[in-house]
């Protein structure tokens, strides 16, 4: 077995200008290895969520890719506050994003549903002043 493709990318947080640039270049990278559309798809809809709660919530932080034979794995680590209530958190619509980033149009708590939605597995290590580290994984076999 060949070793896995990592890719690490920082995000600041605030920084909406650049918000969903580690998306793009995330999935310009599964393209170029050849990589089915739809994970394709998928893999960017969970980068740009996680990437968009670390710039909103997290206080920056690391987005990491790894692809592999039979996966493509992503990983959102911040320095934020963590999630308070995680069950709720998951619920679409939920946000505890401050009026000014909903003014921004972002915000609308459907970051980590959609996160959720397009992920084989996903993982949520948080609580309340330790920050929040995710792992979502996209099988490439959907036989899985």
């Amino acid at each position: 077995m060949s070793e896995p493709l990592v890719l690490e990318l920082q995000v600041k947080p605030l920084d909406f200008l650049a918000a969903g640039e580690t998306a793009t270049h995330f999935k310009e990278t599964l393209k170029s290895l050849g990589l089915p559309p739809d994970i394709c798809r998928k893999a960017a809809i969970v980068v740009y969520e996680a990437e968009m709660n670390i710039v909103i919530h997290g206080g920056g932080g690391v987005m990491c890719l790894q692809v592999e034979e039979d996966k493509v794995t992503i990983i959102a680590k911040d320095k934020g506050p963590g999630i308070e209530d995680l069950e709720l958190a998951m619920k679409e619509g939920y946000s505890s994003a401050p009026d000014f980033i909903r003014e921004l149009g972002f915000g609308a708590g459907m970051g980590l549903p959609n996160i959720k939605k397009n992920s084989d597995e996903l993982y949520i290590d948080t609580a309340p002043g330790k920050g929040t580290k995710l792992r979502a994984v996209i099988y490439l076999d959907k036989r899985r």
